[in-house]
């Protein structure tokens, strides 16, 4: 594609510009206006702007070259960051022989640059497009920090940059730990140049992303008892979560002679590692929240964010360990969370050695499941069964009592209906048609008709 460039009649001594166009912008006069015009070329591919030079290119002129250009300065050096004049230069021009300011403006390294008093979002952020300088959206401003800061989400800067620490920093000390601006320098919370990561929006009053817990009344999620969303500092999520996993994690008695032992329905060692594996490992690029289902036999930890390029499930389960939040992971590890990388699933693994229930581990692309069962001994599981097996050979006893009654009825009658043997039995229509339906596959009865006219004879 040829590009062409239109330029104005030169005259002796004067310099020659284009009319306006994706990399060239006019301002008659200075205005607020020149600080979206310069962060928009800093964040595109860099450009020019002159002052002095209506919209439609006649050369009006400034009175005062270096109060302009004094002016222009102080504009962009308050109110942009981060700091942009490395990336700007400013001079005097002299075109059609008057007196214009020259900005010549290249494509920042630091990018997003944004106006400090808007923030790092779309008002706060601008680009080029066409001759028009234009807010930039959320998904060219993620882009923008891909670029500058790299593929690690902890280490990118936060969207977000307005964020408070009251919790975390009360976590902190309660560990006799400081967090101050010299320590979240070091842990990677803060940058030098004062601006949040969004390691620090983790860990920040504002933080996003939450987890959802739920308990169910059977074993599968047809009726909720309860349900929760935990918000704030990761730490503080982790906290309450925890207390609330607790609250649901039932004792139960056993007794060993004349003496009581007193067991919990799943190992807290595995509902911790569970927990903060969900925490330390997952996708923060995902908005969605980490999932924790209550079961009357399981628990279930699902997090977003499956395994690591080049690890396995197999890796993962001999206690191979990539951590996605490196920086995350070490701020758990200060804080006597974790151990060592990899240590996790092999702690809820050997919680469980007791246990002829075992946890799994499910993966997929984009998520990893825990399932921690209930704690179930040896003994328990050959009561169970015996239990089991009581129950199912009562069930099968009242049946075959209910099925006689059902048959003593041709004395009476060749055809039946389901209405005959629900007033025979005093049973509810839908334990009725089981009845029935039950003895029509053993061959004691057939059926005959279809809907309201559906009867039974005897074989």
């Amino acid at each position: 594609m040829i590009r062409i460039i239109i330029l104005n009649d030169k005259k002796d001594g004067d310099e020659m510009i284009p009319l306006e166009d994706e990399v060239t912008e006019y301002k008659s006069v200075l205005t607020d206006g020149l600080k979206k015009e310069v962060l928009a070329f800093a964040n595109t591919a860099g450009g020019n702007i002159y002052i002095g030079v209506a919209d439609d290119g006649r050369v009006i002129g400034v009175e005062n070259q270096d109060e302009v250009m004094l002016q222009c300065s102080n504009m962009l050096r308050d109110s942009i960051h981060p700091d942009i004049m490395m990336f700007v230069s400013i001079r005097a021009e002299m075109l059609e022989g008057k007196k214009v300011v020259h900005i010549a403006v290249s494509e920042g390294t630091n990018k997003p640059y944004y106006l400090i008093k808007n923030g790092l979002k779309p008002s706060g952020v601008y680009v080029r497009q066409g001759s028009a300088s234009v807010q930039a959206s959320a998904e060219q401003i993620r882009q923008m920090i891909k670029q500058t800061d790299g593929d690690v989400f902890e280490d990118n800067t936060s969207l977000e940059q307005e964020l408070t620490f009251q919790k975390t920093k009360e976590i902190f000390q309660a560990h006799q730990l400081k967090f101050e601006t010299q320590q979240m320098k070091t842990l990677g919370v803060e940058r030098q140049d004062h601006s949040f990561t969004n390691l620090a929006l983790l860990l920040s009053d504002q933080c996003p992303f939450t987890i959802k817990a739920a308990v169910f009344q059977g074993n599968d999620q047809t009726e909720f008892k309860d349900r929760r969303e935990f918000e704030g500092p990761l730490l503080k999520q982790l906290e309450d979560c925890y207390t609330f996993l607790q609250l649901n994690n039932p004792v139960a008695a056993t007794f060993h002679g004349l003496y009581r032992q007193d067991e919990k329905s799943y190992p807290d060692d595995a509902i911790r590692e569970a927990l903060l594996n969900c925490i330390v490992h997952r996708d923060y690029s995902f908005s969605a929240s980490t999932l924790i289902s209550i079961y009357n036999d399981r628990m279930e930890f699902v997090s977003i964010g499956g395994l690591l390029p080049g690890v396995q499930k197999e890796d993962v389960l001999l206690g191979l360990s990539v951590c996605r939040n490196k920086r995350l992971a070490d701020i758990f590890y200060r804080l006597d969370l974790i151990e060592a990388y990899g240590t996790g699933l092999l702690k809820i693994k050997n919680a469980y050695r007791k246990s002829v229930a075992k946890p799994e581990i499910l993966v997929t692309q984009n998520a990893f499941k825990i399932i921690l069962p209930k704690m179930t001994r040896k003994d328990e599981k050959k009561e169970n069964e015996k239990e089991t097996t009581i129950k199912s050979h009562s069930a099968r006893s009242r049946s075959s009592r209910k099925m006689a009654d059902v048959l003593s009825l041709r004395e009476k009658k060749s055809e039946i209906t389901r209405k005959d043997v629900e007033m025979a039995l005093q049973v509810s229509s839908a334990t009725a048609a089981r009845y029935l339906r039950e003895m029509v596959q053993e061959g004691k009865l057939h059926r005959m008709g279809k809907g309201k006219d559906t009867r039974y004879s005897f074989a």
